[in-house]
């Protein structure tokens, strides 16, 4: 018989999880690092700690239990900053009408003690399956994937992956991905007093946001069936030196997202054509000067996949509110896991819509049944 959650033990956990700041920036997920690692070591599991950068660090758990798959959790350590607008200490994990309110509740600390209890049960439940278990633990998913990326390099073999995000234990199948170039338009300075004597570059970005505007009306038209559209948009604009300087640069901020089966080059070469077209059409002079760091591209598994299969019986089984297979707007780090080989879903408690928000939370009855979901999961993929 399979040994159940310890709901006081998770919430403990998770309490512990909280009031260790992971705000990311700056990240230092290394004390949530130390402490996972002794959680994990009391539960029977190898441990390593890789501090890929000062401060910065995963952690990879790893149980052995005969010849089979090789089946991953994982989820972040680091979290959003706080902010303002809360209506307690944001790092104080308390219990409020059937929630748990913290920073991190759902996304992705909730998770991320949910895998935890999961593991547990999965090391007293060991004649029941076969195979190599992983808890694969990262820092950096909130701005660049920077853990999940430095992990992935390694070509690690997984046969299937879990991502902990908060989805109010439905099953998500498919993300899309992030490309934000600056772009800078050039111009010629001159005083404001005689401005026919320069080029103001942000009349050059006027003309450049028009095409970008109409570039994106032609990209929405590209829909993927649980994602939504692909898109364009402008997020940030930098110009001028002086207030009667006629600025000769302008910086935009391009935020592209890309919808499952688009290719990151190609839409880079895409973006290259586009400044293109703003030369030779507009007179505008534009260059990418940099890629900002995201969390990456856009990735699926099939919906008729044995780990999607046995993700939803095991989230109907275990109440969840959604039972067909879902897809997020944004990204997460299972792109990263899917680079390796692996298939995967991302599954997790806790709504989205609350995350990164004051007074995020993590429904307790969600919460604990999550970490059933995660169990029989496993064990499905793991099947002695």
């Amino acid at each position: 018989m399979l040994n159940g959650p310890d709901a006081a033990r998770m919430k403990a956990d998770l309490a512990r999880l909280v009031a260790l700041n992971t705000e990311n920036p700056p990240g230092r997920e290394i004390e949530a690092a130390g402490f996972l690692a002794a959680l994990l070591r009391e539960a029977g599991l190898a441990v390593a700690i890789d501090e890929y950068k000062p401060g910065r660090a995963n952690v990879v758990a790893t149980l052995e239990n005969g010849a089979g798959p090789v089946f991953a959790f994982n989820t972040h350590m680091d979290v959003v900053p706080a902010g303002a607008g809360w209506s307690g200490d944001p790092l104080a994990l308390r219990e409020r009408d059937g929630t748990l309110v913290g920073r991190g509740a759902c996304d992705a600390k909730g998770p991320l003690a949910a895998m935890i209890e999961a593991i547990r049960m999965l090391h007293a439940a060991r004649t029941s399956w076969r195979g190599t278990l992983l808890g694969v633990f990262v820092g950096d998913e909130e701005v660049a994937s920077e853990g999940a990326k430095h992990y992935a390099a390694a070509r690690p073999k997984i046969d299937y992956a879990v991502i902990g995000e908060p989805t109010e234990n439905g099953i998500v199948i498919a993300h899309k991905g992030s490309l934000r170039p600056w772009v800078r338009i050039h111009g010629v300075a001159a005083h404001s007093g005689t401005p026919d004597a320069g080029e103001n570059a942000i009349y050059g970005a006027a003309r450049l946001i028009a095409l970008v505007e109409a570039h994106h009306r032609v990209l929405r038209e590209r829909r993927h069936p649980l994602v939504g559209a692909a898109s364009l948009t402008i997020t940030r604009a930098l110009a001028g030196t002086a207030d009667n300087v006629l600025p000769d640069r302008c910086d935009l901020l391009l935020d592209r997202r890309m919808i499952p089966g688009e290719d990151e080059d190609a839409v880079k070469a895409d973006l290259s054509a586009l400044l293109a077209r703003a030369a030779r059409e507009c007179g505008v002079r534009a260059e990418i000067t940099a890629y900002k760091p995201t969390t990456g591209g856009a990735t699926e598994t099939a919906a008729d996949d044995p780990i999607v299969l046995a993700s939803l019986a095991a989230s109907k089984r275990h109440g969840a509110k959604v039972t067909e297979p879902q897809g997020f707007q944004g990204g997460c780090d299972l792109v990263h896991f899917r680079a390796t080989g692996a298939k995967g879903t991302v599954i997790g408690p806790g709504s989205l819509a609350l995350a990164h928000k004051p007074d995020e939370s993590v429904p307790i009855d969600e919460f604990v049944r999550a970490s059933l979901i995660y169990r029989d999961v496993a064990l499905d993929m793991l099947r002695a």
